[in-house]
């Protein structure tokens, strides 16, 4: 079951729409993203670079920036040390790219998810000092690594963190008290007494600030510092989708142009990865950036070595480009292969043990990669609609990752077995693990149950509905007026609307794995409307059989339906749909009640 709730924020729709020039409806979806005051409602609709913060409200950064520049003035060696994901990628090259284009002698390495972990490790530490290495500079990590921080301290090097995790702390409340490492600088929005205005950055966008603060401080001119920064900026768009930050703020403004630039870039790499998936033509949006060309470089970190993706977006021959994004992409394709294996067999086991009857599902899976269990987790929680652990056997003992529902703080409930990991961390909505052995894998399932306080009302889905609207509303001018609070994501979700009393027609299957449902409907004024659905079309066609029966359901399929036989409240976006030369309005249906 779903619980539907509408949105009631107030604010004075008519007069901001015509300040604006935009519909009412438009306006009370801006209220709803909790948009408010002018200055707020203009970036919003209308905000460009020149709105992003000024990189030196950033603590530390006016330090880190002098401090780099006396260094390649110098000539002392540099080693940038990042991660496997997307955002570890992408921060990497934006500050080995920066460094290298204002003289420095910087070379850079990604730790192997499975030999060496997430972060900075002792290993890379003494390896960048016998490799006479005289500055590292973190990106994506470093700001909970204070016992290596201090090991590369105490061999002489100078270390500069950008990050933009968490700090870790001691305490609680008044008590509470930080623990930044002892780097020789450290920039990371979350860390006490930053005054930058928005936290919600991510570690690209923390290395961009950093090389744009640096070509500033060097006296770069203007077209210089532009031209740089514009070769950048997709890079640092692709890792703020991929690292699922919030699309709010400046962050919006950097993937509304980061994803523009992409399609103009003049990076061979990602001019190969965007060929190779079939969309160098297509206007690039977060679902290119975070469905289709993020997984592809998460693969390599997955699978391989993330290397492979770092060296794909510094490479300048097109046919070595083209190579190598075509094995990214075939990596990624047997990920997702493997990928759906897993999920098949963690469905299965839920379904056919008692495991089904768990209000938190820990399900082992020996032979599934380590690196896949988040994953087939998420997959897993959204199927049965709880918090769901995948467990897998790693190289030492067992490893595993959880995704969560909202009412079910992850990390939380994880202290509360705290004694049975070897390793955990996370945060309310997803965690990692490990566990000494296979022994502990049921007893980490009977006290999460057992102490687990959710209810049946915990499990129900809340579907949030901006405006209850006529279908006729949703004309193509209003559809296009949509495209003004793009791009879309986490922070700025598609409009949702929300009508009762849809009429289904008619009805047919389409795709190759026919998983497409395309519909006509109806209205009370007589208007009919093309509808498309690309949810689960099993759960559509038992819902349809149970609320109107057999016959109904499979004449909707057939020779279709008479006035009013199924009729239906639907939650639902406008589209336009562009076939054969010809735009028409879409119905988009995501909800049905």
């Amino acid at each position: 079951m779903s619980k539907w709730m509408v949105a009631a924020k107030k604010a004075d729709f008519n007069k901001i729409a015509e300040k604006y020039g935009i519909t009412p409806v438009l306006a009370r979806i801006i209220r709803n993203r909790d948009i408010t005051g002018d200055d707020e409602i203009r970036k919003y609709l209308e905000g460009n670079l020149s709105d992003l913060y000024d990189p030196f409200l950033l603590k530390d950064m006016e330090r880190a920036a002098g401090l780099l520049l006396s260094k390649i003035e110098a000539g002392l060696p540099m080693r940038v040390i990042g991660d496997y994901d997307v955002d570890g990628i992408c921060s990497t090259y934006i500050l080995v790219s920066g460094l290298r284009f204002l003289g420095a002698e910087a070379d850079r390495v990604i730790p192997h998810r499975i030999r060496d972990g997430y972060g900075l490790n002792d290993t890379l530490i003494e390896e960048a000092g016998a490799d006479g290495i005289d500055t590292i500079i973190t990106c994506d990590n470093g700001i909970a690594a204070s016992p290596q921080i201090a090991l590369g301290k105490e061999m002489g090097m100078t270390i500069i963190v950008t990050d933009h995790h968490e700090v870790p702390f001691e305490g609680e409340g008044k008590e509470k008290r930080y623990l930044l490492p002892p780097a020789d600088a450290v920039i990371d929005p979350k860390q006490p007494g930053c005054g930058y205005p928005f936290k919600q950055i991510c570690g690209a966008v923390v290395a961009y600030k950093l090389i744009g603060a640096m070509l500033e401080r060097a006296g770069k001119g203007f077209q210089e510092r532009r031209k740089l920064l514009e070769e950048l900026l997709p890079f640092a768009a692709l890792a703020t989708v991929c690292d699922v930050m919030e699309l709010r703020d400046e962050n919006r403004i950097l993937v509304k142009y980061g994803l523009r630039a992409m399609k103009e870039t003049g990076n061979v790499g990602l001019r190969a990865l965007l060929q190779v998936n079939g969309i160098e033509e297509k206007e690039i949006t977060p679902y290119h950036a975070g469905f289709i060309l993020g997984p592809c470089l998460n693969a390599t970190g997955r699978l391989d070595t993330a290397l492979r993706a770092l060296s794909l977006f510094e490479e300048k021959e097109w046919r070595n480009a083209l190579i190598t994004a075509t094995d990214l992409k075939n990596l990624n394709d047997s990920r997702k292969k493997m990928t759906e294996e897993g999920v098949e067999e963690a469905i299965r086991q839920v379904e056919e043990s008692d495991l089904r009857n768990d209000r938190v599902l820990v399900i082992y899976l020996p032979s599934c990669h380590e690196s896949l269990a988040g994953i087939i987790a998420g997959r897993v929680r959204e199927n049965f609609g709880k918090p769901a652990f995948v467990l897998t056997k790693g190289e030492e003992g067992i490893k595993g990752s959880g995704r969560s529902i909202e009412s079910y703080s992850m990390y939380e409930e994880m202290t509360r077995c705290k004694d049975l990991f070897t390793r955990y961390g996370g945060h309310k909505m997803a965690a990692g693990l490990s566990l000494a052995g296979q022994e502990q894998v049921e007893e980490l399932r009977r006290r999460l149950n057992e102490y687990c306080t959710l209810t049946d009302e915990d499990f129900e889905e809340v579907v949030h509905i901006d405006v209850p609207m006529p279908l006729s509303y949703a004309d193509k001018e209003f559809i296009r007026q949509l495209s003004l609070l793009e791009p879309f994501g986490v922070g700025n979700p598609k409009p949702l609307f929300a009508r009762k009393d849809v009429i289904l027609i008619k009805g047919r299957i389409l795709g190759k794995n026919r998983n497409v449902g395309k519909y006509r409907i109806g209205d009370e004024l007589g208007n009919t409307y093309d509808m498309i659905y690309f949810g689960d079309l099993k759960k559509l066609d038992a819902f349809l059989e149970k609320k109107f029966g057999a016959r109904v359901k499979d004449d909707l399929y057939g020779k279709g339906l008479y006035e009013k036989e199924a009729v239906i409240s639907m939650a639902y976006y406008p589209d336009l749909n562009y076939y054969a030369g010809k735009e028409s309005v879409q119905i988009v249906m995501q909800h049905y009640l």
